[in-house]
Parts: C-alpha cells; structure tokens; sequence
C-alpha cells in the first residue's frame, strides 16, 4: 500500500485559464505528450480531420473548434502526478470555469503575445483572487508578431493588480523569435520550429559565449544585454511566499504550438507550486494530509457516453485516500453509500481506479443524487465544506417542447442538464412545469441547450428570448411573494431549490423594487 503522504505530497492540481483562441488547449495538449499521455498533439484548428483536440469531446466543441465543457486530465511526469483542469476557453462557459477552479490548487493564466490582457481573462483572473491561490503566467505565441513584453508585463500588472516576475525573457518575436533568455540559469535556449513534435531542437549557450552573437544576431545580443540589466535593476524580487499567495506571478514566454519553452515551464512550474492545499469547511480548516477521506463535487456531466445515458459526478479529493470498496457518507443526502464505478478521467476515455489521493480528480457514477457543491466524506466526520456560489445569469428564454407526447423527456433533459450548472432553470410559481424559463451566462449555451436537448433526450424545443437582464435572489426567509409591490415588467421565478427570485429587465425595475418593499433583500449569489 502506498504511502499515503508521498503520495499526496506528489499531487499537483491546476487549472488552465485565458480568453478564447490564447492557445490553452494546446498548450495542454503539449504537457499531455510530455507525460506520455498521449504520442501525437491534435490541433484543435484543424475540426474538419479526425485529428480534434484530445480534450475537446463533446461533438459541438469538434463541430466549432472550442472547448464548452470542462476536461479534467491526469498524468505522471518526472515523479509527479499532474491533474489538469483544462477549462471551458469561451466567455460563455465563464461559469463551469469559475466552479472548476474551486478544485484546483493553482491556476496557469495563458495570455496571447499579440494582444495581451483580455475580457475573460480579467474575470477569471479575479476569481482566482478570490481563492489566494499561486497565478502562473503562460505569454504564449511568440514565434508571431507580439507585442513589447516589458509592455506586456506593465499590462498584467495594472489590468490584474499582480506583480510580475519573468523566469525567462524572449529573443524577439514573430519570425525573428530567437529563443529566450532563462535568468536563473543565465543561459539563452534558443529556438527551431519542427513542427510541434515532441521536443523542439534547443541550444543552451551561456549569454556571454562568444557563439551567441553567430546564434542570434549582433542587434538581438545588444537588445537582450540591456534588457537583462533593466529587469535585474527594475524588477520585482523572486518571493516564493508571494507567488503561493497569488501575489506574485512568475511568468514564462514560449510558443505551445511549436513547442517551445513548454518542457521548461512545466518543470519550474511543478517546482514552484504546491501539493494539495487545506480546505475550509463547516468544521475548519480540512488538513489533506489527515487519513480520513473527503471530497466535494464541483461538476456533473450527462451523457459523457451516449450508449449508456450516464451521469458522472467529477469530485475532487480533499483529504485522505479513497479506496474503491469504501463506504462513505453523502453529507447533504443524509446517506451511507459506495461510490460506484469510480474513474479517473482522459477527455472522454476512462479508467476504473481502486484508489487515488487527496489532490486527485475522480468521476462516479451519479444516478442523480448529487449536486454541485456536495461533501462527501468518511461517515465518522460530519462536516460540509464552503459552498459553490450559484451566479447570476445575464440572459434568459422560454422554453417548451414541440411534441407534447415528449414531455416527460423534455423535463428529465433540462432538469439534467441544469443540474450539471451549465444552465439555469425557473418557472412561475403555482404553474408546473408545461414550460420553464431558463437563463444562461452566455447566449451560446442556449445553442448547446438546444443541441443536447435534440441529440441526448431527442426532444425539440421551441425558444423565446426574453428582455429579462437582471437576476436577484430573495434573501427574505417570511415574505409573501404575493404581496410584493413590482413593477410591470419583473418577473417573480422560483429556482428547482424551490427558493424564490425576481427577473428584471433593466436596473431601473431592481431599484423600484427595493425602495417600495421595505425591508426586502436581494442577493446577486444563490448559496
């Protein structure tokens, strides 16, 4: 048997962040061929041929080459067992990637050289904040034209309110990219494209070997000697305290798609970032080194295998050692159970497993008892760990079915795929649910909803947006939803919990609201 602290302290658990078409998931993929995990890297440009991104699997995301949903990965490499949670890169999945960091113990932040700080990239970014957890920074595409980095640097800094602090330092960009300067080895690894096979051709030289003018051009070793000075003499000082704080981001220049500087990063990296860190709960601090087993859902997938219409409940481990055979306690089900079929989880292809660790990622099969943000742990300890807030959605339908023969589809399908949280339902109260209003962060998942509805439950909806843009929660415990004092156009919904919420179209309606019911309270979370 394992020993049960070598085996946790080896765990490295992270998630992928940036904005759509930074280059996350290639960047993945690259540390996937690394690990053996997988022999050839699929660009995830290249949907029209069989060859997808291994971490893309649902059929939509190889039809629109994105990722929606979100793949959890794991590896060994040099000793370390990786689990990687590559997020949804669209701004529209922003949710399911808020609710995937909560299972990771740091974040690598991708950001494209050309234009550096995004939208998505600022929201995520901030969600991270939130859990004081170490930032790494990823500046990825520089075999293109990119920006100055000393300007890119200044950017992540004001934008993010991080300090920076360059582990290497590129040599030009675009077809002039020479390779980067590694400043604590102080030695230039210099760079040939090979076409993104497993490693790219690389010399170390010293910066002052006299080869290095023959290697990179009299004007590049100028431009690198006096940027070097500026960044000795200008920059942050390295603090491993600050980086495992989040206060601090060590940042990495390279190109995944070439494959350069991906090798060096993920070694800093997994020397630099932590093992599992505690957990808080309703009880405190969760230690992941204590023996005890305890863990928390923080996604639910259906229909990952569309020949067995199965649900998988991902979970990831808290503390402990989870055996197979265990039995174990379902904190909000009030329940003893085993934990059936448990997997651990490469994109759409599994393994069953008889045990993993703290810091581990594992799927189960959910026959529909669970939720996102549920503790499952050993039935001596009965404790809840923090809850997942629910947010608030900024766009809303309509929905019904066509075939009023289908009805009992219609609702097993939304009710399923609103328990993943990729959805939101509500209906008007005192109405059943002939048809449900829904809400989304971003309109495209209205696509997908769509999509699986017809694909997964075979069922055809008909959708009608709705003005709605505002959601509040109502906090009040007492109150007579019936005597409310409301505008014309908000809309009193109750969520599948059963708790009540009004939809409003414009900010106006929230305020009315608020000034002619005395005392009521609205939240933007769910919790």
């Amino acid at each position: 048997m394992a020993d049960l602290k070598t085996e946790i302290e080896r765990r490295r658990t992270f998630a992928i962040i940036s904005h759509p078409d930074a280059g996350k998931t290639t960047l993945t993929e690259k540390f996937l061929l690394y690990g053996g995990a997988i022999a050839l890297a699929g660009s995830v440009k290249g949907k029209k041929t069989a060859k997808h991104a291994v971490s893309d699997w649902m059929e939509i995301e190889k039809q629109r080459g994105i990722s929606v949903t979100s793949s959890v990965m794991q590896f060994n490499y040099e000793g370390y067992c990786i689990n990687i949670l590559d997020t949804p890169g669209h701004q529209d999945f922003s949710e399911d990637t808020y609710r995937t960091l909560m299972a990771a113990d740091s974040a690598v932040m991708v950001i494209d050289a050309s234009k550096g700080v995004e939208n998505q990239t600022r929201k995520l970014f901030k969600v991270c904040l939130l859990r004081d957890i170490p930032i790494f920074t990823f500046i990825n595409k520089m075999d293109r034209e990119a920006r100055d980095p000393f300007d890119l640097m200044e950017e992540i800094e004001n934008e993010l309110g991080i300090k920076t602090y360059p582990i290497n330092w590129p040599i030009g960009c675009g077809k002039e990219f020479k390779g980067v300067y590694d400043r604590h080895k102080k030695e230039i690894i210099s760079f040939t494209a090979n076409n993104g096979q497993h490693e790219v051709e690389k010399m170390e030289v010293d910066i002052n070997d006299p080869r290095l003018e023959t290697l990179i051009g009299e004007q590049h070793r100028q431009t690198l000697v006096d940027d070097i000075e500026l960044l000795d003499g200008a920059s942050y000082d390295f603090d491993m305290d600050a980086i495992r704080h989040g206060k601090l981001s060590p940042v990495f220049f390279g190109s995944a798609l070439t494959n350069f500087g991906v090798e060096p990063f993920l070694e800093d990296f997994l020397k630099m970032t932590t093992p599992p860190l505690p957990r808080d709960s309703s009880e405190g601090e969760v230690d992941p080194f204590s023996k005890d087993f305890s863990a928390f859902v923080f996604k639910i997938q259906a229909n990952m295998n569309k020949a067995h219409r199965d649900r998988i409940a991902f979970m990831r481990i808290c503390s402990g050692r989870f055996d197979k055979n265990m039995e174990v306690a379902h904190i909000q089900g009030g329940k003893n159970l085993k934990l059936s079929q448990p997997q651990q989880i490469m994109a759409q292809d599994r393994e069953i497993i008889d045990e993993a660790y703290a810091g581990d990622i594992i799927g189960v099969f959910d026959p529909g008892i669970f939720s996102i943000g549920d503790t499952i742990s050993v039935p001596s300890k009965k404790f809840e760990f923090a809850g997942i807030p629910t947010f608030a959605p900024e766009h809303f339908a309509r929905i019904r079915q066509k075939d009023t023969l289908k009805r009992k589809q219609f609702v097993k399908g939304t009710t399923q795929i609103a328990q993943e949280g990729a959805i939101q339902i509500f209906q008007e109260p005192f109405k059943g649910m002939e048809e449900v209003i829904v809400g989304v962060v971003g309109t495209l998942q209205f696509d997908v909803l769509e999509y699986r509805l017809k694909n997964e439950y075979n069922v055809d909806i008909i959708m009608e947006r709705l003005a709605y843009q505002y959601i509040r929660w109502i906090e009040n415990k007492d109150i007579d939803i019936k005597q409310l004092n409301l505008s014309s156009d908000t809309k009193v919904v109750q969520d599948f919990k059963g708790r009540f919420l009004l939809l409003f179209t414009d900010s106006w309606n929230i305020n009315w609201a608020l000034d002619k019911n005395k005392g009521l309270i609205l939240s933007e979370f769910g919790r």
